[in-house]
């Protein structure tokens, strides 16, 4: 099949080799505008491999459809897509397109789903590439493949070392459904349907006084980014890699800073983060409590 493939990253380029090994024709990428001076992976690749490639800083525009258009695709794949797809131009390929979402639709739609499962607890995670309409992440659903979530993984491990691989091989099996005449369009049910918002800073600022499974699951939930913080001194404190131990205290207390790095008291008991950074480069996290003068003791609010 000829495939048009929206995306960006190392994710949509392994989705690009894959179909390519599987014997499909990838008609063109489209992809945003280099965001510095190296090219984007996927855009380098399909360049190496003699397919266009078109970049937009908006997909609503005439010359979008155009590119849309030129294609002359069977099948759209947005993969890892950071930008605002219109309907009309998902309906372009003959056999319209196809949409990667990193959760078990209709939970967690939205464009931060894998923070926000860590965030509220999530044991079983997974990916879905569904048929996608007018709504986000609303589309009919294609194919799902379940993963575990480790009591320790963050936003950045779950994606990179979980879902990554499992996303590209479920995009890549996906376009082989529809190629054999074997996909399926199963309707999500809007009963159990969830959506949040985009993660910021605003949802990341650190409660010491909540439950000490609730702070551990902020902290792991917003690494890589934003960055769980608190404060000390004035001084706004991101904590990373974060691991729950045995430790007692007030809430928000330092319990201990050594080499496995800074564990501090919430309810229940404490959590310990190997990683840490006060407005400069992450760094270990006893490293940075020494220069902002946190020792043993030391109340974080």
């Amino acid at each position: 099949m000829r495939i048009l493939l929206v995306g960006q990253a190392a994710f949509a380029e392994e989705v690009l080799r894959g179909l390519v090994a599987a014997g499909d024709v990838v008609a063109a990428v489209v992809c945003p505008p280099d965001a510095g001076p190296k090219p984007d992976p996927l855009k380098a690749t399909a360049l190496e491999r003699g397919i266009p490639v078109h970049q937009f800083r908006s997909l609503k525009t005439p010359e979008a459809r155009a590119a849309f258009e030129s294609a002359d695709a069977d099948l759209g794949l947005l993969a890892y897509v950071t930008q605002i797809v219109p309907e009309p131009l998902l309906r372009i390929p003959r056999q319209t397109s196809l949409c990667f979402h990193p959760s078990l639709l209709p939970r967690y739609r939205g464009g931060s789903a894998i923070p926000w499962q860590l965030i509220r607890g999530e044991m079983r995670t997974g990916v879905t590439v569904f048929w996608p309409d007018a709504g986000i992440d609303t589309g009919p659903v294609l194919l799902q493949r379940e993963e575990a979530v480790g009591p320790d993984d963050t936003a950045g491990t779950l994606y990179y070392k979980k879902l990554y691989p499992l996303g590209v091989r479920t995009c890549v099996d996906a376009v082989g459904l529809v190629r054999e005449g074997r996909a399926p369009r199963v309707q999500q049910d809007e009963a159990l349907a969830t959506y949040d918002p985009l993660l910021t800073d605003a949802h990341a600022a650190i409660d010491w006084s909540r439950p000490v499974a609730t702070v551990h699951d902020l902290i792991r939930g917003c690494d890589p980014q934003p960055g769980a913080h608190t404060s000390f001194g004035g001084t706004r404190l991101r904590l990373y890699d974060p691991h729950r131990v045995d430790g007692a205290g007030a809430p928000g207390t330092v319990v201990a800073v050594d080499a496995a790095g800074i564990t501090i008291a919430a309810q229940g008991g404490a959590v310990r983060c190997a990683r840490a950074r006060d407005g400069g480069a992450k760094a270990a996290a006893a490293e940075v409590a020494r220069a902002l003068g946190i020792a043993a003791g030391a109340r974080l609010e």
